[in-house]
Formats: structure tokens, C-alpha cells, sequence
């Protein structure tokens, strides 16, 4: 994984994501229990899914994640459709810009974040306020 390692990669990621995970308990644990949390469930994907995109597009990213993770999720329904998704209770999509930037930064790669705005300044919302 382009000098780091998946395990390296997903340390570097917990760090930033974790921290300002809503699903997070009033004491600091994940309120997930890890094992539900689809970011890290199916992170080996997620990394190969952000280290094969090559733009400083998130439209990009998304595509990706959506045609290699998202299929492999068990809440994702045959039809492509996700409760989780929807609801905003999917790490992986509420986060993805964060964890995007935290993978190229690792990897050695700038994510342009001008891009995040598109003409006429409509902001991603979510996204780019977590920033």
C-alpha cells in the first residue's frame, strides 16, 4: 500500500476518525463495538478502493467506494439502496473526505480541498465542515 501498510494505514485513520465519530460513547469508546463499524470492517477495502483513485475530486472517491466497498457491506441491499447510508450512520460515508485526506496525506499524496466547492459556493455540507 505504497510504503505503508494496512495496518499502519488503518492506526492513522482511527486517530483522526475516531475522535470525532458521533457513534463515540460520553466516555470516549466506540459506541460501534468496532465490529459494526463499516469503515473499519471493511477498511483492507477501503484502502485499496482511496489508493486506486488518483483526483482531487471527492465525487472520484465516492464512485469508488461505492463500486468496491459498498457492495462487500452487509448493509447495503441487493438494489444498491442503504438504511445506513441514508440515516447518515455510516462512518465510511459520513467520514470518507476525512479518511480520504488522512490516506494521502499517509501515502504521501496533497488532497486539493479547493475542489470541495463547487461554482456558485454550495459546500458538500458534512463534509467540508469537518475540516
Amino acid at each position: 500500500m505504497q510504503g505503508r501498510s494496512v495496518e499502519e494505514l488503518e492506526a492513522i485513520v482511527r486517530r483522526r476518525i475516531c475522535a470525532v465519530c458521533t457513534e463515540r460513547t460520553v466516555d470516549g469508546r466506540c459506541g460501534l463495538e468496532g465490529s459494526d463499524c463499516p469503515l473499519f470492517r471493511l477498511f483492507p477495502a477501503v484502502a485499496r478502493a482511496i489508493l486506486s483513485t488518483h483526483s482531487d475530486d471527492i465525487t472520484a472517491y465516492v464512485e469508488a467506494i461505492r463500486h468496491q466497498v459498498c457492495p462487500l457491506c452487509r448493509e447495503q441491499a441487493p438494489d444498491g439502496s442503504c438504511a445506513l447510508r441514508d440515516q447518515v450512520r455510516c462512518a465510511l460515508d459520513a467520514y470518507l473526505m476525512l479518511v480520504v485526506d488522512a490516506i494521502e496525506e499517509a501515502t504521501g499524496k496533497t488532497f486539493d480541498r479547493s475542489v470541495l466547492t463547487p461554482p456558485g459556493g454550495q459546500a458538500f455540507g458534512r463534509l467540508e465542515a469537518q475540516l
